[in-house]
């Protein structure tokens, strides 16, 4: 179960609907960052243990990317330039420095984007059923994947230190709902 303290907003849904190859796109890029990610987590002393479970998720994003490169080829779209999301940046902007707790909040931004992307790929698989039944598929099969990185990396923060990571949950949850909140121009997951 999720814990999200904010809906995505209403008007969300129908833009990225509007959007479909913009959104793509967006999603590819957003693939190929996660497997980076979780590549770069592998840089604090206390995920040493862990390397080889961010290892399998940054394969498992990869393959992730190429999915979402193949649909994009097969539907004619060109990969373009990626667009920063404010949502993830305001996120990020959140991280304390400080090997600790730097490794903490980087972990817990990652599972909140995880965990919106799962939230997300549920509506986008429910809503496309009737318009676009392949690519509703393909957001159903992601959805699982999604749920499971969101909860390893609560995990793996809680494994570093228990109340630290979920003082600094409960902040970024309450940072999220703020974000989320905040309106985007852009047709793009997150």
């Amino acid at each position: 179960m999720l814990l999200l303290r904010e809906k995505v907003p209403a008007n969300w849904l129908p833009k990225v609907l509007a959007h479909l190859p913009e959104v793509l796109v967006d999603h590819a890029h957003l693939e190929r960052k996660a497997a980076t990610t979780a590549l770069n987590l592998e840089k604090y002393r206390d995920l040493y243990p862990r390397v080889g479970e961010l290892n399998a998720i940054a394969i498992e994003e990869l393959q992730h990317f190429q999915l979402v490169l193949a649909l994009l080829k097969q539907r004619g779209i060109p990969f373009g330039q990626p667009y920063p999301s404010p949502w993830i940046s305001g996120l990020m902007r959140a991280v304390r420095n400080g090997q600790r707790h730097q490794a903490i909040d980087h972990l817990l931004c990652c599972a909140l984007i995880e965990g919106r992307s799962c939230e997300k790929f549920q509506m986008l698989a429910l809503e496309l059923k009737s318009i676009d039944p392949e690519l509703a598929q393909f957001y159903a099969s992601l959805v699982e994947s999604e749920g499971n990185h969101y909860a390893t990396y609560i995990l793996m923060a809680r494994g570093i230190d228990e109340p630290e990571a979920d003082a600094r949950l409960d902040f970024f949850l309450d940072l999220d709902a703020r974000l989320i909140r905040e309106a985007n121009p852009l047709p793009m997951l997150h």
